[in-house]
C-alpha cells in the first residue's frame, strides 16, 4: 500500500505557472511508476503526464507537451509537475497514481494507487 498526497495547486492567470508535488508514503517509492492525470467538471478523467520508476523515460499528452514537465525525487519520495504557460482549458482536479509492476501506461484504469486530488484554476 502507498499513500498519495497532492499539493500546489491554486488560481493563476492564463500565462503563469504552478508546481505540483505529489508526496507518498507506505511501500518503496522508487518501485512504482507515477503518473498525472487530471479531470475537469462533465469530463472524464484524462492522462497529462507519467514517469518511468527507473526515471528514464517520461511521457505527455499532446495537450500539454512542451509545457508540462514532470519529474522525481526517489530520496524524497516525491514527484512533481511543473506546468507553465497555463491555460484556461487546463483548469482541472489533478491527481496523481502510482502503478506497480509491468510497464508504463496512459490507462488510469492500470494505477493502483491515488491521490486526493488537487484543484488547479487558470483565468483568461
Amino acid at each position: 500500500q502507498v499513500q498519495l498526497v497532492e499539493s500546489g495547486g491554486g488560481l493563476v492567470q492564463a500565462g503563469g505557472s504552478l508546481r505540483l508535488s505529489c508526496a507518498a508514503s507506505g511501500r518503496t517509492f522508487s518501485n512504482y511508476h507515477m503518473g498525472w492525470f487530471r479531470q475537469a467538471p462533465g469530463k472524464e478523467r484524462e492522462f497529462v503526464a507519467a514517469i518511468t520508476r527507473s526515471i528514464v523515460n517520461t511521457y505527455y499528452a499532446d495537450s500539454v507537451k512542451g509545457r508540462f514537465t514532470i519529474s522525481r525525487d526517489n530520496a524524497k519520495n516525491t514527484v512533481y509537475l511543473q506546468m507553465n504557460n497555463l491555460k484556461p482549458e487546463d483548469t482541472a482536479v489533478y491527481y496523481c497514481a502510482a502503478k506497480t509492476g509491468g510497464g508504463i501506461t496512459y490507462s488510469k484504469s492500470l494505477y493502483d494507487y491515488w491521490g486526493q486530488g488537487t484543484q488547479v484554476t487558470v483565468s483568461s
